[in-house]
């Protein structure tokens, strides 16, 4: 009986771990402004060190949460402000194993340090618009750096 009662309670803690994570992508889903990304978080191996997840855009904020955790925190908090992507290339050779095959990668810097992260090829445009966007009477510090010529 107390292999049964072992068994039982193993199987209920299980099902109790999916149903928090499938909650969790629930209530982060459902608000909007979600993409699928992957973020590189190591590069000790070339090819290797992609872990998928969600972004989710806060205001200035992309907000990168793991596909398999539990954290409700995200793992990576990349700031618009701060963010500039400096080149882009398609997955070479391991990479293409372990993303799809219409996936752009996109090198960035962040506070000074330099980031990967892939999206699909449909995401990267509304991506950089949200990059390069900035509120209503702001103005971009992309663009405040640049001498424009009076109108």
């Amino acid at each position: 009986m107390e292999i049964v009662e072992g068994i039982g309670i193993g199987v209920a803690v299980v099902i109790a771990a999916l149903l928090i994570l499938f909650i969790r992508r629930a209530l982060y889903t459902r608000s909007g402004g979600i993409i699928r990304l992957s973020v590189r978080v190591s590069t000790i191996l070339d090819g290797r060190g992609w872990s998928p997840g969600f972004g989710r855009f806060v205001g200035d904020e992309l907000r990168w949460y793991r596909m398999f955790s539990f954290a409700l925190r995200p793992k990576r908090v990349l700031s618009r402000k701060t963010l500039a992507v400096e080149r882009r290339r398609l997955p070479e050779g391991q990479e293409r194993l372990s993303m799809p095959a219409d996936w752009v990668i996109l090198r960035c810097t962040s506070n000074h340090a330099p980031v990967e992260i892939a999206m699909a090829r449909s995401t990267v445009t509304g991506f950089l618009s949200w990059l390069e966007a900035a509120p209503p009477g702001a103005v971009s510090p992309r663009l405040a750096s640049q001498d424009w010529p009076a109108a």
